[in-house]
């Protein structure tokens, strides 16, 4: 134990920091022998370096956490600032079938689940983890094996049989945060049976762990986490300029402090870095395509496979997606994060998600975005992969056209699996839709 704690604590402030320095130092030479073609983005976000380098690290530390530390899986709409205190490592199965997926490993290993006979239809994200964890392959080298696997409803229902079957094959306890989803206005009956769950997730998290954590350190972390997203909101915000010192596809890639370490130091001293980075874009007039003529709002989970070429052939036409509903959805609810009341304004946060609330919500919620960052399109991601978040996007297109006067694509695709994208099929449908803006 104290070994492989040893190991834990080497790999996360020596080892990993010296590897990823190598790394760097390789790719700066490589850059010099291979100068790059001329592209339609402005230059390249300097930050991005130093955020690879937190995930890279944070993901190597993870080869020895399980021994060293606990470690949960958790879905990325569960409360991880309720978790850290207890001295978690954090892993999340849909950051790693992203990962998979941007790595083109997801067929082969979407394949081994299938084989094993897990539906095609089934989520792209769940097929990849099942086929990693029966197959034992993964682009982090290693995943830690969990003590305790942990989802919230609040983004589908996919994850209750999706993480439970992770637990059942590890044979660790599960816990599921169930948020009923929530028509119009939230109930105090609705609010009260998350905040009992929330309870009891303070006593299993203790039970795992076999740490006893003190409520003044319970309140440290979520100050901490609520920090770091109003950090995050405001690195959002700075797209309201024009032209937008970034793209909703770098906020992507931004995101993922926000989403993994949420709670950390580190995580709130990279977004007040990248801030600054982006403030300083604005003043100099630097945006984050060549030529901004239009600005669009992104609807759904990014194709993961195909985020550079749909990237470079929107840059490529003067479209640049200022803001997203994906990105969006972790900063939506710092409004109601009252630091008070913990548990009760978890709850409520928890059941804000825009995917855990009905249609009418996520229109005032776009048709803000649209208001507020000045979008004159919108292009609906209809993803095979996530029922839940496609479901009712033709309702919003007509919506939008009829009351915005906002131009409006849907192209269907996946965000994980490239078998799903048809690409001269999209690419007509996105041809004609930015033809439409002359």
């Amino acid at each position: 134990m104290i070994t492989r704690r040893l190991q834990y604590e080497l790999a996360g402030q020596v080892t990993g920091p010296i590897l990823m320095a190598l790394e760097n130092y390789r790719l700066q030479r490589r850059r010099r022998k291979h100068a790059p073609k001329d592209h339609p983005f402005g230059p390249p976000i300097a930050c991005s370096r130093k955020m690879k380098d937190l995930m890279s690290i944070y993901y190597y530390q993870g080869r020895w956490a399980d021994g060293a530390v606990p470690v949960a899986w958790i879905s990325s709409g569960f409360p991880v600032e309720l978790m850290r205190p207890f001295g978690f490592y954090a892993v999340y199965p849909e950051n790693h079938g992203a990962l998979c997926a941007a790595r083109h490993m997801m067929p082969d290993l979407a394949a081994v689940a299938e084989e094993a006979g897990y539906s095609q239809d089934l989520c792209a994200y769940a097929r990849t983890d099942i086929g990693s964890v029966l197959s034992g392959k993964t682009p982090l080298g290693r995943m830690p094996r969990p003590d305790l696997v942990a989802a919230c409803s609040n983004i589908c229902q996919t994850v209750l049989y999706w993480f439970r079957t992770i637990a059942d094959h590890f044979g660790v306890p599960f816990f599921i945060l169930d948020t009923p989803y929530v028509y119009g206005d939230f109930k105090d009956h609705h609010l009260d049976f998350v905040a009992d769950q929330l309870e009891e997730l303070a006593v299993v998290a203790r039970d795992v762990s076999g740490r006893h954590v003190s409520d003044e350190e319970l309140d440290r972390v979520n100050r901490t986490a609520k920090e770091g997203a109003r950090l995050w909101g405001e690195c959002l915000d700075v797209s309201r300029h024009r032209p937008a010192p970034w793209t909703a596809f770098d906020q992507f890639f931004h995101m993922a402090p926000v989403v993994t370490l949420r709670g950390t130091e580190d995580c709130n001293a990279y977004y007040r870095e990248l801030l600054d980075e982006l403030n300083d874009r604005v003043a100099r007039g630097i945006g984050g395509i060549k030529e901004e003529r239009h600005r669009l709002l992104w609807d759904n989970i990014a194709i993961w496979p195909k985020l550079r070429e749909l990237s470079w052939l929107f840059a490529s036409n003067g479209f640049n997606f200022v803001t997203a509903t994906y990105t969006n959805s972790w900063r939506e609810s710092v409004p109601l994060w009252d630091l008070d009341d913990r548990v009760g304004s978890s709850a409520k946060m928890l059941s804000n998600t825009l995917l855990n609330r009905d249609l009418r919500n996520r229109f005032r919620l776009m048709r803000e975005l649209i208001s507020d960052f000045g979008a004159d399109g919108v292009v609906l991601h209809s993803d095979r992969s996530c029922k839940p978040y496609s479901v009712g996007q033709y309702d919003l297109k007509e919506a939008f056209t009829r009351e915005l006067g906002v131009k409006v694509a849907v192209i269907e695709a996946d965000h994980a699996d490239p078998r799903q994208y048809a690409a001269e099929q999209v690419e007509n449908r996105l041809q004609a839709f930015m033809e439409s803006f002359q």
